[in-house]
């Protein structure tokens, strides 16, 4: 299946070439790697070697999106995973949203990641059950955007493909399910407003890690995109630390 829009501008994928500890930047579901850009420019500049890239079907339209599968955005992460394993010594993880979520699927298949970082990571999305087997109606209105700084976007489609819904729910549960297979160091944010993910997703998430290095930090002023939202430096400066301090 190939993709018949052009990449948005901004929502490229990226790459950049550093030291020997890797870390994967993983955008959201109907989002792009607009959203993960100021980390991952912010973890090049500290001298990693860092890959952004695009889930399918996102960052073009969402037509385009309606036609891809979860284990397509599971394809896509595990690509840029294998970019960075032929590059590094060590690989992080981190991802908003379900970027978060692909970020806990991750550190369930392969332990030899060092650590993860999910922000508002999704495993249980009830406003969504009910459009499990829908067929009607196609899309729903955007749920990019939830930030709460002003004047602040995030490049996301404006509207959300309901076959799109039943895919990130099956994602959802099965990493759900195998929660207890990660071992890994994780720090993991949770804005204490989130319109579009539950905050109780990332507290279940802490809590049921097998993880002994776990640490949870709240954002107190953001809401779920919060890599665009005021608490940015606060999680690029933790984030680091907790690299740093992996290694």
């Amino acid at each position: 299946m190939n993709e018949q829009y052009p990449v948005l501008k901004e929502a490229e994928p990226f790459y950049y070439e550093g030291g020997p500890t890797g870390i994967l930047v993983i955008h959201g579901f109907t989002g792009s790697t607009q959203s993960m850009q100021p980390l991952g420019e912010a973890y090049r500049e500290a001298g990693f070697t860092v890959c952004g890239p695009r889930l399918k079907g996102h960052g073009t339209h969402y037509e385009e999106m309606e036609k891809t599968t979860y284990q397509d955005w599971i394809t896509s992460v595990e690509e840029g995973f294998q970019w960075l394993k032929e590059r590094c010594e060590r690989i992080f993880v981190t991802g908003l949203s379900m970027g978060g979520t692909l970020t806990l699927y991750l550190a369930e298949k392969y332990p030899e990641i060092k650590g993860i970082i999910p922000i508002n990571a999704a495993i249980d999305l009830p406003a969504m059950k009910e459009f499990e087997g829908a067929k009607e109606p196609r899309f729903l209105d955007a749920i990019g955007s939830d930030i709460k700084a002003v004047g602040v976007k995030e490049l996301a489609y404006e509207k959300t493909p309901v076959c799109s819904i039943q895919e990130i729910l099956i994602l959802a549960e099965q990493v759900r399910a195998h929660l207890s297979d990660i071992t890994c160091s994780a720090l993991v944010f949770v804005s204490k407003e989130d319109h579009v993910v539950p905050p109780e997703n990332s507290e279940e998430i802490f809590a049921n890690i097998a993880s002994l290095d776990k640490e949870k930090i709240k954002l107190d002023n953001s809401y779920h995109v919060a890599t665009l939202d005021n608490d940015q430096s606060l999680i690029i400066e933790r984030t680091l630390n907790f690299i740093r301090t992996h290694i």
